[in-house]
């Protein structure tokens, strides 16, 4: 009787530990938790579904909103990469709340910085970029780093540890996976964060004087007669023009079809995916590496097309976004107030 007892235990206890794996553990248990949250009227740290095996990086990132800078402040000189992610690190900061910034602030005050110029959009992207650059040189990782900011230092240091202990790289994803349940949305802020900022670094596929003839947004379609999102910018530039890499990555993309014509499509890492269309040559093959400012095309008039030109897009995390609002003083099209404003329709974004 004693053993059978025993043995009921033990099966309750394996029946409890596998139930608990399957919630937290697994995109079905995410979906579970997320809808009992959602009944309960509470906040679920599960992953988004589709996210999952991801650990939520990257692949959940959207823009919603234009940046939280004062009007101008990107219409300058291209940022080194350092700048960039400092803005891109400042971006996310401002949707945090009090609580959410703590982590950042101890991370501050771990270098002798001051937090409190993390909310400060002028200084802001300055000081996160110090910020992080202070702990990349503890942590050995500029991904440690940035994770150390959003999820707190000591969470960070372990999971990098773990990841090193391993054998591997301490990538935010290899990261996010090594931490303990409940930080989903602290990693979604240091991926955020990241993509943001390899955004920001994006060079112009060509010249800065090119006249933009079709901007980003929802648009009467020239062809099919019929609004449409169209999502890129479409840059006015004769047949052969040379079209070069707005950042250092590998070609996932190359290609021909009826829409876009000859196309490019380049991994940038972290989320950033750009694509280039109607090309009339491809310069490159699926699965090189190309370096920032490297010749990749020539534009074209190829597929549905109404004209010569370059159609630019932009991607973060597999949704397309405006790539004037990462690489405003192209032409100087952007005026100061269009940094600011708030988009009108939310699911261009």
């Amino acid at each position: 009787m004693f053993f059978r007892r025993t043995r009921g235990l033990l099966d309750f206890a394996v029946a409890a530990l596998c139930l608990w794996a399957a919630a937290y553990h697994t995109p079905v248990g995410a979906l579970a938790r997320r809808l009992g949250a959602w009944a309960a009227g509470t906040r679920s740290s599960a992953q988004p579904l589709l996210a999952y095996y991801s650990a939520g990086v990257y692949d959940a990132n959207e823009v919603q909103e234009a940046p939280p800078f004062p009007p101008g402040a990107l219409a300058q000189a291209d940022l080194t990469p350092a700048e960039a992610l400092g803005y891109g690190l400042y971006a996310t900061w401002a949707r945090l709340d009090a609580a959410e910034r703590q982590p950042g602030r101890a991370v501050a005050q771990r270098y002798g910085l001051d937090g409190a110029r993390l909310d400060d959009p002028k200084a802001g992207p300055a000081e996160a970029a110090r910020v992080v650059e202070a702990a990349a040189k503890e942590l050995d990782s500029e991904d440690a780093a940035v994770a150390a900011l959003f999820c707190g230092f000591e969470p960070a240091a372990y999971a990098a540890g773990r990841v090193r202990a391993a054998g591997a790289a301490p990538t935010l994803e290899r990261i996010s996976r090594a931490l303990p349940p409940g930080f989903a949305d602290p990693v979604t802020s240091a991926s955020r964060a990241l993509t943001l900022g390899t955004a920001y670094a994006l060079a112009w596929p060509v010249p800065e004087a090119t006249r933009v003839t079709s901007p980003f947004g929802y648009r009467e379609h020239p062809m099919l007669g019929r609004p449409q999102l169209h999502t890129g910018v479409d840059l006015a530039v004769p047949v052969g023009t040379e079209v070069r890499a707005t950042a250092s990555g590998i070609v996932r993309r190359a290609s021909e079809d009826a829409l876009n014509g000859r196309v490019l499509l380049i991994d940038h890492g972290r989320g950033v995916t750009t694509a280039y269309c109607h090309n009339s040559e491809l310069e490159v093959r699926v699965g090189q590496a190309v370096a920032r400012g490297e010749v990749i095309s020539r534009s074209g008039n190829t597929g549905r097309s109404t004209g010569p030109h370059l159609h630019y897009q932009l991607e973060l995390g597999h949704s397309p976004v405006d790539p004037l609002l990462f690489h405003a003083r192209a032409m100087g099209l952007v005026a100061a107030a269009d940094l600011a404003r708030s988009p009108s329709r939310p699911t261009e974004y």
